[in-house]
């Protein structure tokens, strides 16, 4: 990736354990949530293939063609499911973007493992609009994401009175993450509201959805090198 490498290696980290995570859910997966966790598990460990910095390993153009051709596979599988969830239609996205930077990366001359941009010369592969379009998805991708994971839930509180109190606009208190109003009235807390995910392992679907906004995260900074 251009910039120190140990970006590049971040990336690869974050994208390799949100893999690895997918393989556990792959595991344990009834029926539809196998082909989630599997086609998840894909986008990890290609993004972290795709991150490794250059100036470890330099691929020949045939492996990104070959990257390109395998996510062109998983995008025409995901195709079908696509159409009747919104969910499929990301992994879709995802599976298209894998192409199109691998593509990109083919097409250039000299072109470096990072995956983004010509080895020794800083030129950038891909076009403006397609990149500038996906990173435009991506960003609102990780904003909505990281909003599921921290909601806001309302909970009413009792006054001395015992009578429950109206509910009043209030201040964030940094250190605990509350909201309170001037008197008794409610009490708006910062706590993780998701929807359930069929494939999560150990009844935590929080980190199903965590590892899509690491493999979000990195796709954006992917995109930001092209």
């Amino acid at each position: 990736m251009h910039g120190p490498a140990t970006a590049g290696w971040l990336v690869v980290a974050l994208c390799a354990a949100a893999g690895t995570y997918c393989l556990l859910r792959l595991r344990g997966a009834p029926g539809a949530g196998r082909g989630t966790a599997g086609g998840e598990a894909l986008m990890g460990f290609g993004m972290a293939a795709m991150a490794v910095p250059a100036a470890v390993v330099t691929p020949p153009r045939w492996v990104w063609l070959l990257y390109a051709a395998v996510f062109g596979v998983a995008a025409l599988r995901t195709l079908g499911p696509a159409r009747r969830s919104s969910h499929h239609l990301h992994h879709l996205v995802g599976m298209l973007a894998m192409v199109y930077m691998s593509v990109a990366m083919a097409l250039l001359p000299g072109a470096a493992h990072d995956g983004h941009g010509t080895q020794g010369t800083g030129d950038a592969g891909g076009t403006p609009l397609a990149t500038g379009v996906l990173l435009i998805y991506y960003a609102g991708f990780v904003l909505w994401t990281g909003a599921r994971l921290l909601p806001l839930q309302t909970v009413t509180v009792t006054a001395p009175d015992g009578s429950a109190g109206p509910e009043l606009a209030g201040t964030v208190l940094p250190d605990t993450g509350r909201t309170t109003g001037p008197a008794a009235g409610t009490v708006t807390e910062a706590v993780p509201v998701v929807v359930p995910d069929v494939g999560a392992p150990d009844g935590r679907p929080e980190m199903a959805l965590a590892c899509r906004l690491s493999m979000g995260i990195a796709m954006l900074a992917m995109l930001l090198t092209l």
